[in-house]
């Protein structure tokens, strides 16, 4: 099922397809039908579309932009259900049939939408095995760690349950990825880790499906002699529809769960690298707002970072509605998890290195990592700052990881070869 759902024939021909079933089941029919119960059916959907509109933003808690396909999709859904009721009297069966067919094509048109908008699901495949809690390619279970050695030119990914012993967080199962260099033999490499931190809608197989982290970290590993860090997709979200922001707040202590429960856990379990100069945090969106944060509040864990795509700060709305909806009306804690507070007010960091990168259709963020870079900079921090084509998509987020893989890499001290300190790519920021 490795079939596109972002581009390609099979979003023309579900768009194709419901549409020719919405004006199949509505028909050109008699006068009466044209002129009063076909004005009706439409004004319904129009209605019914505006409706839905505002109880995503009210009720749904959605304040981020979603795209213009997606209230035409749920308005022709809406339609071809008016279209049903307006029209039943005197409507032939297969014209009856034909509305439902035609408004759950629309409800599945809409829903695509959405995923081309986030590129949250590329492919058929990956939708399947998300939805369907399906294992993941080179998935292996954490029993079946021991016996495998040898050599191998691709790593393998285990699901494992953390406990949330200093956190207390819900959260669901995570996943860490082991590099070919870790199965060589029996003494296992101390490597680095790197957390892998998604959006805010996420799980924590994001970066794996939509993100390509493994297959980047693999090309990466066979470049380098097998090796490569260790990558901990966590959850720092606790549920699809849940905004922590990776601080702890109302949601939940999700900061303590990523700066207290991984740690431990994936050092005594893996064998991974203890030194904080050897453990880092990549994230897009809502996870490079994350990374940024957790770096900089905590360099005594994580003394590298990578910012994609993020916001200059936690945030759910403005500065108000942040410190009431996330800190349930604490000030202080806002201030405290403000990276720009943070960096004014924190003695002169050592050792900690940050990437930041945006895309070029991405304005406010690109801005906002200027500012986040100028005050780390300006703190001791080693940054790169790049803008490169791309909007705010997990292609983009797969691009960014991949340019910066090999530096974070070298900032981590991986072992194997190593040509060179890699940069960042040169580009002029658009404005």
């Amino acid at each position: 099922m490795n079939v596109s759902l972002l581009d390609g024939w099979f979003p023309w021909t579900l768009q194709a397809a419901a549409l020719a079933a919405l004006l199949a089941a509505a028909g050109w029919r008699d006068r009466r039908w044209r002129l009063r119960r076909a004005p009706v059916a439409l004004g319904s959907a129009v209605a019914g579309t505006a409706v839905c509109w505002l109880l995503a933003r009210t009720v749904g808690g959605v304040t981020d932009p979603l795209p213009f396909t997606l209230w035409l999709w749920v308005g022709l859904a809406l339609l071809a259900l008016a279209v049903l009721a307006a029209g039943w009297r005197g409507a032939r069966w297969w014209r009856r049939a034909l509305a439902p067919v035609a408004a759950l094509l629309a409800l599945v048109a809409a829903a695509n939408a959405v995923n081309s908008f986030t590129g949250y699901f590329p492919t058929l495949d990956d939708a399947v095995g998300e939805l369907t809690g399906s294992p993941l390619p080179q998935q292996v279970t954490l029993d079946q760690l021991p016996s495998l050695t040898g050599r191998t030119t691709t790593g393998r990914i285990v699901q494992v349950d953390i406990p949330d012993t200093a956190s207390g967080f819900a959260h669901r199962s995570e996943l860490v990825y082991l590099p070919p260099a870790w199965f060589r033999s029996r003494t296992r490499p101390k490597l680095p880790v790197l957390e892998m931190i998604g959006g805010e809608f996420a799980a924590p197989d994001n970066w794996v499906r939509a993100g390509d982290a493994v297959k980047t970290a693999d090309a990466f590993a066979a470049g380098h002699g097998g090796f490569a860090p260790v990558l901990v997709f966590t959850d720092a979200t606790g549920g699809f529809k849940v905004d922590t922001e990776c601080v702890d707040g109302l949601a939940g202590k999700a900061e303590d769960h990523l700066v207290e429960d991984i740690p431990p856990y994936v050092e005594k379990t893996f064998g991974t690298a203890t030194d904080p100069r050897k453990w880092g945090v990549v994230g897009w969106s809502m996870g490079g707002t994350c990374a940024v944060d957790l770096a900089v509040e905590h360099p005594q864990v994580f003394t590298h970072f990578e910012d994609i795509s993020g916001d200059l700060g936690p945030n759910t709305g403005d500065k108000q509605q942040t410190i009431e909806k996330l800190y349930g009306g604490d000030a202080a804690a806002w201030a405290a998890h403000d990276p720009l507070t943070v960096l004014a007010h924190h003695a002169k960091y050592k050792n900690v290195s940050g990437w930041f990168e945006s895309g070029d259709a991405e304005a406010r963020q690109g801005e906002e990592a200027r500012q986040l870079s100028a005050a780390a900079r300006k703190d001791g921090i080693r940054t790169q700052l790049t803008v490169q084509p791309g909007r705010h998509v997990w292609q983009f987020a797969s691009s960014a990881f991949a340019q910066a893989l090999p530096w974070l890499a070298q900032q981590l001290g991986t072992p194997g070869p190593h040509q060179g300190a890699p940069s960042a790519p040169s580009a002029t920021p658009k404005a």
